[in-house]
């Protein structure tokens, strides 16, 4: 079916270029950016895909520290100290499971540049 229809061939081609791109980049995410840039690459990536509450600051999918944790890939300990540091700066809000997202640009700086 593909040999046939050069245009299917090319939607494949450009598809798994995206995903290859995609997955490339959570790679160098996950390995090269530091413990503050992950945990904000995280907390964005949530953000993302769930969206707030109808506070319209709080996320809307509650997780452990220790999930948090796994999806940032660093252990329980540093992610609590990170969440902890970002509490501190006034960026986050932690309360038991629910985060509270109080400055989204600078989370987003620090996910970009971390």
């Amino acid at each position: 079916m593909i040999h046939n229809n050069i245009n299917l061939a090319w939607f494949f081609i450009r598809d798994l270029s995206r995903n290859l791109g995609g997955s490339d980049t959570k790679i160098v995410n996950l390995t090269q950016k530091h413990i503050r840039g992950r945990l904000a690459e995280a907390l964005i990536v949530l953000l993302d895909h769930y969206g707030y509450e109808d506070d319209g600051t709080t996320l809307k999918i509650y997780m452990s520290r220790e999930d948090l944790a796994n999806l940032s890939n660093m252990t329980t300990s540093n992610a609590i100290r990170t969440l902890s540091s970002f509490v501190n700066e006034k960026i986050l809000v932690v309360d038991g499971r629910r985060i509270k997202v109080i400055n989204e640009p600078i989370l987003r700086k620090i996910s970009k540049f971390g």
